[in-house]
């Protein structure tokens, strides 16, 4: 029970206030945006691209967040989470003003589903109306545009208030998170949030939440370091996840494919990009130092948040870690068998191995340095020391078949009584000439 304005007391739920003016504009062009696939001048970037994806991923503005977990379920589920160890620091850092400033905290895990929430009642009451509850999935894909959900795709700190929100229902809503690592790997746990009414759509709000996310996981860290802390009945460390090892098919195919002990699964051009340069970068790269090698030409760092994010949701959050991105087990590729094989003189399982060149579409600096490598070195190396039938192998393939040189090699090698020596002499003079043709 709360006591309203003029003393009368009520049990009604908390209800927002009204829209100010700003917050109009942007409903009007919310509806314009739902209805024509229009964009106002007066729409973030960053949520401009978030209703997009939403749009694309027929995310419906009309549906609540979909419930995913009840009962036993629910409980068996956040005792196994990782995101249970900041569960004391966060109520004793920010639950406890919760109930006095007017807002809730929201906890969720790596895949979007609520945990828990806590803090002021009316305003959990009015949350059930739009399944602000825990058990609720609020991913982006799921729940449209919302601060936990966009700032675990992105993997960073942010805010989504009124009209922002992609799903209607939600729209009288002001909310802040930022995501939770794990200190060691990088991982993302989960995020937390904070929900409520205007005072949460201003700056310090999210100064709040980064505050507390950072103080989270310093004691993730230290339980790390040194076992379960204050906050903990029994010693509690982090386990190291569980990684399988893997294999990337790059060669001579767009659609990377990736073998993992329990799976295969085909990547699109982009996803295959990425992990390709975090394979060929095991240290790690930031978005940034992937945008730059990605593409000549700027690709935005929130774009690179995104499409890594979609990545370890494929993948599995075991996989990739990020600040930086990285892999987090060894991954070895065809391109690595194939010098291998280079490297130790087996020249026909080279060539079996040679599907083609790297990724043969990308258009990353990178990746088009890294194909024009792989190409060279293949060629040297048959050049320098295969025997004629390997070379003529080579010399009959995509990349051999106007190679001067190559079929020059070829002829040097082989006996002049070999049947074979007439068509390697037949094509080597038909390319003399196209070249001089040519010139």
């Amino acid at each position: 029970m709360t006591a309203a304005s003029g003393g009368s007391v009520t049990n009604a739920p908390w209800t927002p206030p009204a829209l100010s003016y700003t917050s109009r504009q942007l409903h009007i062009a919310h509806e314009q945006f739902v209805a024509t696939g229009m964009l106002g001048a007066q729409v973030r970037a960053l949520v401009a691209d978030s209703w997009r994806r939403c749009a694309d991923g027929g995310v419906d503005p009309e549906s609540a967040a979909p419930l995913e977990l009840v009962g036993d379920e629910l409980d068996e589920y956040r005792q196994a989470s990782p995101m249970a160890a900041v569960l004391p620091i966060v109520r004793e850092l920010l639950v406890d003003d919760a109930h006095d400033n007017s807002f809730i905290v929201v906890i969720s895990d790596g895949n979007g589903r609520v945990l828990w929430v806590e803090g002021d009642h009316r305003l959990r009451a009015g949350g059930e109306h739009v399944n602000l509850v825990e058990g609720a999935n609020w991913r982006e894909d799921l729940a449209g545009t919302n601060a936990a959900g966009t700032a675990l795709l992105l993997d960073q700190p942010l805010q989504v208030a009124g009209a922002e929100h992609f799903k209607r229902k939600v729209q009288p809503w002001n909310c802040a998170a930022a995501p939770v690592h794990d200190p060691s790997t990088g991982l993302v746990l989960g995020t937390v949030d904070v929900t409520g009414a205007g005072p949460v759509a201003l700056p310090n709000a999210l100064t709040m939440v980064k505050a507390v996310v950072a103080a989270a996981e310093g004691e993730l860290r230290l339980r790390q370091l040194i076992g379960a802390g204050r906050h903990a009945a029994g010693r509690l460390k982090m386990p190291p996840p569980i990684v399988p090892s893997a294999r990337l098919e790059v060669l001579g195919t767009d659609a990377a494919v990736l073998h993992m002990p329990a799976r295969t699964t085909r990547l699109s051009q982009r996803h295959g990009e990425l992990l390709l340069l975090l394979a060929m970068h095991p240290e790690g790269l930031t978005a940034e130092q992937l945008s730059v090698r990605l593409h000549e030409h700027d690709v935005q760092s929130v774009t690179i948040r995104a499409e890594m994010s979609r990545l370890r949701r494929i993948l599995g959050g075991a996989f990739l870690a990020s600040r930086p991105y990285r892999i987090l087990e060894r991954l070895d590729t065809d391109i690595d068998d194939l010098r291998r094989a280079l490297d130790r003189g087996a020249f026909t399982e080279a060539l079996d191995l040679y599907a083609g060149p790297v990724l043969p579409r990308s258009e990353s600096p990178t990746i088009i340095e890294a194909r024009e490598e792989i190409r060279r070195h293949l060629r040297d190396t048959l050049l320098g020391h295969a025997s004629p039938e390997v070379l003529l192998r080579y010399a009959e393939d995509s990349d051999g078949r106007e190679d001067v040189e190559v079929w020059q090699a070829c002829l040097d090698r082989l006996p002049a009584d070999s049947p074979t020596y007439s068509r390697v002499r037949s094509q080597l003079h038909w390319l003399h000439r196209q070249l001089s043709i040519a010139t």
